[in-house]
């Protein structure tokens, strides 16, 4: 046990000096207070810590918490946290051997902590996967090996307004690639409204709406400079000359973006499950439709939400405790609760079904999210954040003009290497 930590100890101090630049997803949870506590470990008492500090004691998802504690013959000590601020903590704790029991985080962070040696594996901990979707399991996968279990997805899609498109004449079933994408874009600006928004942002989020058409077009995020990558970035860049996409684009967030598309004037919009909520306020007739490949099908966007995994404890003894306590959370019947609450898409085809059933509408995101791929999957791990920055770079570069999209992206390529 000694040589154990002090290993794992040595790969921690060398995981927290980075532990800020792993990318998280921008769709975060709003920002909340609390604080873990450092009391030793009780043994009728289970830590849990999550990404979303927006819910407070007496909301549903506290409630299934106690619950599936009770269930356990626990009780349940919950902390809600900034999701970027929540990566820390959690290397910090491990170094301090104070881990929560179970920890809730934002996808691309899984590496980074099973990286450092926070996490135990789904071999060592015993919590069952098989019916969850293998896109979605990838992305809490490194080095061959499965660290947690997804509790929700989301993802990017495009919302489309019925009456601008109907303005222009586009039917929305021609819409099936990048040319009829764009030929539908120019026919909604003949007809003086808006064609499409989106967020292209100098971060994460930047990178995050980027990558469904940087997929779409057959590139791999190990080779930022290939021809499929610049044929991606070469359609952003001809959209915001030909007028179809606004220059504000380069500095929207999600949200901004979206209040761009809000307002009526925009055939598209690219955005997430998250907007579902504001879409219905949205005073205008609207659909969504799988973002589309460069020659057809639905593009690979990428996963937002989160894993339950279990940290490694000194005390293994409490390992069969933690255990049912995240089967509790991610059975069949919570989850479809839990996703309902987050505007999550279920990650097992069970729960996918019971929602669709619910809820017609949600067909398409679910289409979206078998479709979607992790941002560390193909075992990229920790490499993703210095990928993604270089890409959310090019994307800035080339859409403000600065270089070509062949340059910006070698220059990525280059940076990365």
């Amino acid at each position: 046990m000694n040589s154990f930590s002090f290993s794992r100890r040595r790969r921690l101090t060398a995981a927290a000096l980075t532990a800020l630049a792993v990318a998280t997803t921008a769709t975060a949870c709003g920002s909340g207070s609390g604080s873990a506590g450092s009391e030793a470990a009780d043994s009728g008492t289970y830590t849990v810590w999550d990404p979303y500090p927006q819910f407070a004691k007496g909301s549903a998802w506290a409630k299934l918490l106690d619950a599936c504690g009770a269930e356990a013959g626990v009780k349940i000590k919950r902390t809600g946290f900034d999701t970027s601020d929540l990566t820390n903590k959690a290397l910090l704790a491990a170094q301090q051997d104070n881990s929560a029991d179970v920890l809730i985080v934002d996808n691309p962070v899984v590496s980074t902590l099973a990286e450092a040696g926070v996490l135990t594996t789904t071999d060592d901990n015993k919590l069952d996967t098989s019916a969850v979707d293998p896109n979605l399991l990838a992305a809490g996968q490194s080095g061959g090996k499965t660290y947690g279990t997804p509790i929700g997805a989301n993802t990017l899609a495009l919302y489309y307004n019925k009456e601008v498109l109907k303005a222009a004449g586009v039917d929305i079933a021609s819409v099936k690639d990048w040319p009829s994408l764009t030929a539908a874009l120019a026919k909604v600006k003949k007809a003086g409204k808006k064609g499409i928004t989106f967020s292209a942002i100098g971060t994460e989020e930047g990178s995050f709406q980027f990558l469904p058409w940087f997929w779409g077009s057959g590139a791999k995020l190990t080779a930022l400079d290939s021809p499929e990558a610049v044929s991606a970035l070469t359609l952003w860049k001809d959209w915001l000359a030909d007028g179809y996409a606004p220059n504000s684009v380069l500095n929207n967030t999600q949200t901004t973006s979206w209040q761009e598309f809000a307002t009526g004037d925009y055939a598209f919009g690219e955005n997430g499950t998250w907007q579902l909520a504001n879409a219905a306020k949205a005073g205008f007739d609207y659909g969504v439709i799988p973002v589309p490949g460069i020659d057809g099908g639905n593009a690979a966007a990428p996963t937002g939400g989160e894993f339950v995994t279990l940290p490694v404890q000194g005390d293994t003894g409490r390992y069969a405790t933690t255990q049912k306590i995240a089967t509790c959370l991610t059975s069949t019947q919570n989850l479809y609760d839990t996703d309902a609450t987050l505007s999550y898409v279920a990650p097992t085809t069970e729960v996918q079904d019971k929602q669709v059933a619910a809820d017609p509408g949600l067909q398409t995101w679910v289409d979206a999210v078998k479709a979607a791929k992790g941002r560390t999957s193909d075992d990229l791990g920790t490499k993703y954040p210095k990928i993604s920055e270089q890409l959310w770079k090019a994307v800035q570069s080339a859409l403000s003009g600065s270089k070509s999209p062949e340059d910006a992206l070698s220059a990525a390529q280059s940076a990365v290497k």
